[in-house]
Parts: C-alpha cells; sequence; structure tokens
C-alpha cells in the first residue's frame, strides 16, 4: 500500500481519510461514546484512530434499538398488556408500557451501553 503525502510547509504529512459513514449514532452510541471516553479511553481512542469508531456506535445503536423493541415485546406479553387494556383504560395502559419501557432501558443500559465489550 503507497501511502500519499501533502506537504504543509517543510513537513510532509500523510493524506488520510477516513471511511464515511452515513448512518446516525442515535441515542444509544451517543451513550456508548460518552461512556468509552470516560472510562475506557484507550479503547475509545484505538476505535477513533483506526476510523471504526462511527461505524461501530452506529452498529450498537441499530442493535440497542432491536433489542429495545424485542423486549418491550416480549414484555408486553408476559404482563398481558393489550390493546384492549389501551381501549378501556387508557391510564392503566399507559403506566404499564411506561414501567416495561424503563426496565427495558436498563435492560439496554447495563448489557449494551455500559457493559463489557461486544465487539
Amino acid at each position: 500500500m503507497e501511502m500519499q503525502y501533502i506537504r504543509m510547509g517543510d513537513y510532509f504529512i500523510p493524506d488520510l481519510e477516513l471511511p464515511q459513514e452515513s448512518r446516525p449514532i442515535g441515542r444509544w452510541g451517543r451513550m456508548r461514546r460518552e461512556y468509552l471516553r470516560e472510562h475506557k479511553p484507550i479503547q475509545y481512542n484505538c476505535l477513533l484512530l483506526s476510523g471504526e469508531l462511527w461505524t461501530y456506535l452506529a452498529d450498537l445503536n441499530e442493535q440497542a434499538q432491536d433489542r429495545l423493541d424485542r423486549i418491550i415485546e416480549q414484555m408486553k406479553t408476559a404482563e398481558g398488556i393489550t390493546e384492549d387494556l389501551k381501549a378501556n383504560d387508557p391510564m392503566a395502559w399507559v403506566g404499564a408500557m411506561n414501567n416495561i419501557r424503563a426496565r427495558a432501558e436498563e435492560i439496554i443500559r447495563e448489557e449494551l451501553i455500559y457493559g463489557e465489550d461486544i465487539k
């Protein structure tokens, strides 16, 4: 592999380009990025310098969102939260759904965001 250089004054600097990632990192990716930056700076810098950070965060965000949706559906089924409850007692349905969402988000935070590296 041949390296291209750019002349800047008296110095030659490598002409490096990072891979372009068009997917957003989203809420879960931003949380993981902050966790890596504060608690695992070596891993953060390795991902950043290799150009894989954005892709890693976008993948993690998609995994976390898919897992969140799956966990919410499983909890709704297990607890008997149905559309009938939504029609008959909307306040109870909202309370139950908020409770389920909060528990599912806590699972995602513990397993994917603040847990060990899943890469």
